[in-house]
């Protein structure tokens, strides 16, 4: 079965997480992903948490799965010269450099477009190309500070707080995907690649537009409202049984969504609040909140929160308990639709992680474990150049591979 992107031919100088992203979601979909990395060091992410005499590093084996690792020293007249022979066969050259590099090291897209003038290059920077702040360099939660993230996110009162995912990096990285497949389509009519470039501000300010909309258009910043929507009635994180540091569902049902409200009373057994007349009104009901939340906590602590997930679930309230790292790679949900795979790892043997979020019908991913650096040295470089065994032997020695 034909993957997606079969055919097309990503050459990756991405690293650690914003642009390994990018790429590792184009592998997932089918492409040949291939990854250039300096030799005997490669990607900087090989070495992220990695404890002594372990390998590559779990962070790593997360980001970059399905792909082939090659090793090749730009820095040098002969490693060159073979990453364009790369780019010549390429339909993509991907990177997040720190600001500069690529046209330090004269892989601009000029250069790149006079040897093929059909390569997309894809860009993810901190800040972006141009504009005042070009020249700064970020990691994820400076880019989650300068969207929008960290002011978004807190109680009422306190201080801005970083959001615990990493959307800065990996959601950048999901938008220079989508990008790249709208450049690729568009080189179909035009027969020409571009640039595509998304910046991590950018991209949070992007997931940020629901909190914005609450600005007046730039004039007040909203306030801070932690896990309860606004302070509504119904609406946050319930402390279920037994107690523990992650033992809390959450759930929406505020009055104001009345099908929800009356299926929620109805089942902590509290039918007098369906018609309170002090939740007809959204300031008083803001101003009862907590002691109405009190009888809802009441009920939830008394269960544990999958069973208080699965009673509200089933009576189309919306809520989850709230999944740590453990509950998601044991859930059984998550492994019937593909999100939490087992592959096997060169040097770890059978290894688990997520897998792809996107579901094909006619196209599903099949996950390989992410390469040992230069892994795919003779198969890329014999299948692509033609280079003997011997050939690449004398390429090693020169430090060029």
């Amino acid at each position: 079965m034909l993957k997606a992107l079969e055919g097309v031919r990503v050459i990756d100088l991405t690293q650690f997480e914003a642009g390994t992203s990018c790429t590792q979601m184009l592998a997932w979909l089918g492409a040949d992903v291939i990854k250039v990395e300096q030799p005997f060091v490669g990607d900087p992410g090989r070495g992220t948490g990695r404890h002594d005499g372990e390998g590559d590093s779990v962070y790593f084996i997360h980001y970059n799965s399905n792909k082939r690792s090659v090793t090749l020293d730009l820095k040098t007249e002969k490693g060159m010269g073979m990453f364009f022979d790369l780019v010549r066969q390429g339909d993509i050259v991907a990177e997040n450099m720190g600001p500069g590099t690529l046209e330090r090291l004269g892989l601009g897209y000029e250069a790149l477009s006079e040897v093929n003038p059909r390569i997309i290059l894809a860009r993810v920077k901190g800040f972006g190309t141009y504009g005042p702040y070009s020249a700064y360099k970020s990691f994820d939660p400076v880019a989650q500070a300068a969207g929008g993230g960290f002011c978004a996110t807190g109680e009422a009162g306190g201080p801005p707080m970083r959001p615990g995912t990493t959307s800065g990096d990996s959601a950048t990285g999901m938008h220079a995907a989508l990008g790249i497949l709208a450049a690729l389509w568009q080189r179909q009519t035009s027969g020409r690649g571009q640039i595509v470039e998304v910046s991590m501000q950018d991209a949070i300010v992007n997931l940020s537009r629901t909190w914005m909309a609450r600005s007046d258009e730039g004039r007040v910043s909203p306030e801070r409202s932690g896990n309860s929507l606004r302070s509504s009635p119904g609406t946050g994180t319930f402390r279920c049984a037994p107690g523990g540091p992650d033992d809390y569902v959450y759930m929406i049902a505020s009055p104001a969504r009345k099908p929800m409200w009356e299926a929620l009373v109805k089942i902590i057994g509290r039918d007098d609040l369906k018609d309170d007349p002090r939740l007809d009104d959204p300031d008083r009901a803001i101003e009862v909140a907590d002691e109405i939340n009190a009888v809802i906590d009441g009920w939830t602590r008394k269960r544990t929160k999958f069973e208080a997930m699965k009673i509200l679930g089933e009576a189309g309230i919306p809520a989850s308990a709230c999944f740590n790292a453990v509950d998601i790679y044991a859930d059984d949900h998550l492994r019937q639709r593909g999100m939490i795979v087992s592959v096997d790892h060169p040097e770890r043997g059978r290894f688990t992680l997520p897998g792809c979020p996107v579901k094909l019908s006619d196209s599903p991913v099949e996950l390989s474990a992410a390469p040992l650096l230069g892994q795919h040295n003779a198969e890329v470089y014999s299948e692509l150049f033609d280079h003997s065994s011997k050939e690449l032997a004398e390429l090693k020695a020169q430090r060029v591979i």
